[in-house]
């Protein structure tokens, strides 16, 4: 397979007009794959009008030679049908367009990836993992080598039990992880669950992305704020002053840092450029 085809095109649809600016402006950031705004869309049914004008609505013939839009970037609250009940519609069609949901809501993941949504993106997105969801969906329309990551879809959702019902967390969701008694807290910038994973196994699922803080405590990266001294109720290292603690944005909380990780904590900020 070559990386040099067409480039993706791609069609926005979000009520918002800043919402849609940002993220053209981030679609022409991206290198790899290479990725064009064909068209925009302020709701759904000025979507499925753009789509049909461009051969790709109900009355469009299967196996049109060049599609209107490979992907769709649609945001979920919108006024009128939302983004999950386009989506709905959108695979009803003769060749129907991927979906990538983009929204500031964390809390319909499960409901998306029922609908066989390509990917979940939270706002505000960040240019990385916008440039990451786009490979997955060039490498769905074989237009890329599939990217290299393990054959379980566990890098990408951690998979929690709770009140009867399965949920499928973004792992590019998750600020942290923290060991109480038997369960694991996990946090993201809208939700808490718990799971009964060990920590230790949850790290080495997880990978680069996130770093011990704290024998209970992992965090992303990409959440870490600050390090400063706080004194805090849960600092299990007494007699030795007020502890160190990073914070977590955008949830501005702060976990104690242990001693023995301090040194590595201290480098990952340093690099980061905090």
């Amino acid at each position: 397979m070559s990386t040099t085809a067409d480039p993706l095109r791609i069609l926005l649809v979000d009520d918002e007009d800043l919402a849609r600016l940002r993220l053209r402006g981030l679609i022409e950031a991206c290198t790899e794959p290479r990725a064009t705004v064909v068209g925009e869309a302020a709701n759904a049914a000025q979507a499925m009008v753009w789509l049909q004008q461009h051969g790709q609505g109900p009355d469009a013939e299967a196996g049109a030679a060049q599609p209107g839009c490979h992907l769709v970037l649609a945001d979920i609250h919108m006024p009128g049908r939302d983004g999950l009940q386009l989506a709905d519609e959108l695979r009803r069609l003769p060749h129907p367009p991927m979906v990538v949901f983009v929204t500031a809501h964390a809390d319909h993941a499960v409901k998306a990836f029922d609908l066989d949504a390509a990917d979940y993106l939270t706002k505000p997105v960040r240019l990385e993992r916008l440039q990451q969801s786009l490979r997955r969906v060039a490498s769905r329309l074989g237009q890329m080598p599939p990217p290299a990551e393990p054959a379980s879809s566990e890098e990408h959702v951690l998979v929690v039990s709770e009140r009867g019902r399965v949920v499928r967390v973004p792992v590019a969701e998750v600020l942290y992880l923290k060991a109480e008694l038997k369960y694991v807290t996990l946090r993201t910038a809208s939700h808490t669950h718990v799971l009964d994973d060990a920590l230790s196994d949850l790290e080495q699922r997880l990978g680069a992305r996130f770093m011990r803080v704290h024998r209970n405590a992992l965090v992303a990266r990409s959440a870490v704020r600050a390090l400063e001294r706080r004194a805090m109720a849960d600092d299990d290292e007494p007699g030795q002053g007020e502890p160190w603690a990073v914070c977590v944005a955008p949830v501005d909380e702060w976990l104690v840092v242990s001693r023995r990780q301090m040194a590595a904590v201290r480098e990952a900020i340093e690099a980061s450029g905090l």
